[in-house]
Order: structure tokens, then sequence, then C-alpha cells
């Protein structure tokens, strides 16, 4: 039996929390939907029908091909050189079979208190470059707090190192995104006999705490304090006018 809600997915064998990219092209793969949200579709389709006692390698080669195989054969040699069109995402794996947690690219996880994450190792040097981007606009009044929420001109300055960054995608950091995943990319979390708490959730949390309405008040916090996302804590995108948080977020909390 499967339960299932945006970004999260749980079965008798396997609970996921699954990030869809956001997209840096105007390519669309799949009709109504952007690149990352159809991933992370077809990642739940896997995972929906997926052997309980499948190991993680299994995993990322079985999810790889389930991927592919939703790609027009055409396409194929192209998305091969141009990894930043393909349908990609991040995501967290619980296997209760394993008690393993698989950390596929930038999603995060707590295990009794003690994080662990997975970040691409571009992110944050870009994530700096844009800082000192705002910080310049601001310093000249070139641009205001108010305005960048309006519309963030930091993060169009470094689209170009987004897309740069991701010719590293199966080579640098691991993602699904039905190339092969390189298994020294992937973090496997050894959960214990004594474990009683895990939390997965989607890098859209600046700082996870063992409760979601922790995390929630961090993150409002942070947009409070700094919603460009440029001092303390850097991201590659700010807190837009009227939006409740910098990225997409999905967080779930249960006992192993």
């Amino acid at each position: 039996m499967a339960e299932s809600e945006d970004g999260i997915i749980a079965t008798d064998d396997f609970i996921a929390v699954i990030d869809g990219s956001t997209s840096k092209t105007n390519l669309c793969l799949h009709p109504g939907t952007t690149n990352g949200r159809y991933c992370m579709t077809l990642i739940k389709q896997y995972i929906s029908q997926a052997a309980r006692d499948l190991s993680c390698e299994n995993f990322c080669r079985g999810v790889t091909a389930f991927v592919r195989s939703h790609y027009d054969s055409n396409q194929l040699t192209r998305l091969a050189e141009h990894p930043e069109e393909r349908a990609t995402a991040s995501c967290a794996v619980y296997s209760d079979t394993r008690r393993e947690v698989w950390l596929v690219g930038d999603c995060q996880c707590l295990v009794d208190g003690t994080l662990h994450d997975n970040p691409k190792p571009a992110e944050a040097a870009i994530a700096r470059k844009r800082a000192a981007f705002a910080r310049q606009l601001l310093d000249t009044n070139a641009a205001t707090m108010e305005s960048l929420r309006q519309n963030d001109t930091t993060r169009t300055l470094i689209t170009k190192d987004l897309i740069e960054s991701m010719a590293g995608q199966n080579v640098e950091y691991a993602v699904v995104d039905g190339f092969d995943i390189p298994q020294d990319k992937v973090r496997i979390i050894a959960v214990g006999e004594s474990a009683s708490e895990i939390v997965l959730a989607s890098d859209g949390y600046p700082l996870l705490m063992p409760t979601l309405e922790a995390s929630e008040q961090a993150l409002q916090a942070q947009m409070a304090t700094d919603p460009l996302n440029i001092g303390r804590f850097k991201a590659t995108k700010a807190f837009l006018a009227g939006n409740n948080s910098f990225d997409d977020r999905s967080y779930i909390r249960f006992e192993p």
C-alpha cells in the first residue's frame, strides 16, 4: 500500500522525499508539467512498485532505467550533452528492510537529531557569487531589497553559472535524471536498531529541525531577517514577494 503527497511517498517498505530540480531552460519534456516535477512523479511511480529488499545500488540503477525509458529516444543524444535539459530530481529514500537512508542529490535527513546532507559541490560558491551581486546592487542603490524580491535580477546573473555547474550532474554529484548515477556520490546512512526518529526533507529548509513546526519557524525567521538569502545563509534564490519560502519544500518525520 502506498500513500503519496507532493514530493513524498510512503509504502510498506520505503519512505521518500523527492525534490524536482528547478528548470534552467524552456525545454518541456512532458506537456503540462515542469521537468523537475515530471521526474518527481516518475520516481514516485518507481518506488511504489519497487522490491522491498532493493539495495541502494539497485535502486539507483532501476530508477535511472525507469526515468530513461520515458525519454523520447530521439532526445537521448542531446540530453547526454545537455544535462540542464533533463528531467531531474534529488531524493532521500528510507529503506525499512535495509534500515538505511539513501541521499541521491541535495536532500537532507535527521537520524535522532543528527543532520546528514549531500549538497551540490558548486552550489555554495554560486550562492556566494549571487550574494556579492546583491550586496553591490544594494550598496550602490541600483536596487532595493523590495525591488529584488519583486524581480530577483541576481538570479538571472547566476543562471549561466547554474547551467555550467550542471555539467557535473551525475559526474561530480548525484541526481536522478535517467543517466547513470555514480555510487560514490550517493550518501548511505545506516540507521541503527536503537534509532527512534528519522526526518527526511528537501533542501527548501535552510535549518532542518526535529519537528515540522520548528523547521517552519526557522524558515520564517530566515525570511524575516534576510529575505534575499545573502547573509549567514546564502542561497541561489530569494524569498520572492508574496511567497512564504524560497524553494519547494517537503518534510516527513517517522519512527523507523
